[in-house]
């Protein structure tokens, strides 16, 4: 069976000293598996934290994601903006793979009423440009365009597939919440988180579903998409069947959790997704 790490959209809640160390070593006793380094707002870690934060990770088995700030958009109509979004995304992917993080994962356009192909043929190129400047540094990490929550965002399973199919070093990073909300209500039952896996299968090979990178959280939505995250169990977001088809589809990877009360809901995710592990296995063993 693949790995499948569980763990937080940043430092967990319950840490007392407030830094990434810090955090780490917690989520080693609440017996999580990993921690996304939330450069949300900006890049503020330097790179001699960044080689500790490696060195600690490594000593301890937790792994790291990295998010980028959210002011990124590549389809800006401004080139100063397109440029000042670049340059965000290079300073978290850089910065991250100092640390050891694997993928940074980042919202990548917002539509601006343009044709969505239009607007799709302009992420692509910039993305390449990004992904060529990281190979020349030898920055091997994982852009990971994010599917997001809004009707006005560029994101969609559909265009983020795409991508990592068509640019070598790019992949998606499914936020399951986002879907449910961007759809209003769809992509929330076993057979529709299925046909989600089963066409980044289809587009991008069984390989990507080994190293996925995936969000997860309650979510209140409207007829615009994403309004805010919630509690899972405040929320409608079915991740029991987020759950079954992972181990179904046997995905390895990363499931961060971004709930508003974050280790919680992990452990809540963890020990459901090891039920249902085991539950297979057992099956498995009897067939």
């Amino acid at each position: 069976m693949n790995r499948l790490r569980i763990g937080t959209a940043g430092i967990p809640l319950s840490t007392k000293m407030r830094s990434t160390s810090a955090g780490i070593k917690r989520l080693v006793e609440l017996e999580l598996d990993c921690m996304e380094l939330e450069f949300v707002r900006s890049v503020s870690m330097n790179s001699a934290t960044a080689e500790d934060v490696k060195k600690l990770c490594a000593a301890t088995g937790i792994e790291l994601t990295v998010h980028a700030p959210y002011y990124v958009n590549l389809n800006s109509q401004e080139p100063d903006k397109v440029a000042a979004s670049k340059e965000r995304v290079l300073k978290a992917a850089r910065i991250g793979w100092i640390a050891g993080a694997q993928s940074v994962v980042f919202h990548a356009a917002y539509y601006h009423d343009k044709p969505h192909e239009e607007a799709y043929q302009k992420v692509k190129q910039e993305l390449i440009e990004l992904r060529r400047k990281l190979d020349a540094e030898g920055i091997s990490i994982c852009l990971r365009p994010e599917t997001t929550g809004s009707l006005s965002q560029f994101g969609t399973v559909e265009e983020t597939v795409r991508l990592a199919g068509e640019i070598p070093g790019v992949f998606p990073c499914i936020d399951w919440s986002h879907l449910h909300a961007r759809s209003q209500g769809a992509y929330n039952t076993y057979e529709e988180i299925c046909q989600v896996l089963e066409f980044v299968q289809t587009e991008l090979g069984k390989e990507a579903l080994t190293q996925l990178h995936m969000h997860i959280s309650g979510i209140d939505y409207g007829a615009k998409g994403e309004k805010k995250h919630l509690v899972l169990t405040e929320s409608d977001m079915n991740y029991q069947a987020v759950l079954q088809a992972l181990v179904e589809y046997n995905v390895g990877g990363w499931l961060i959790c971004e709930s508003p009360n974050l280790e919680t809901d992990a452990l809540l995710l963890k020990q459901e997704y090891n039920r249902l592990l085991n539950l297979a296995k057992e099956e498995k063993i009897h067939e």
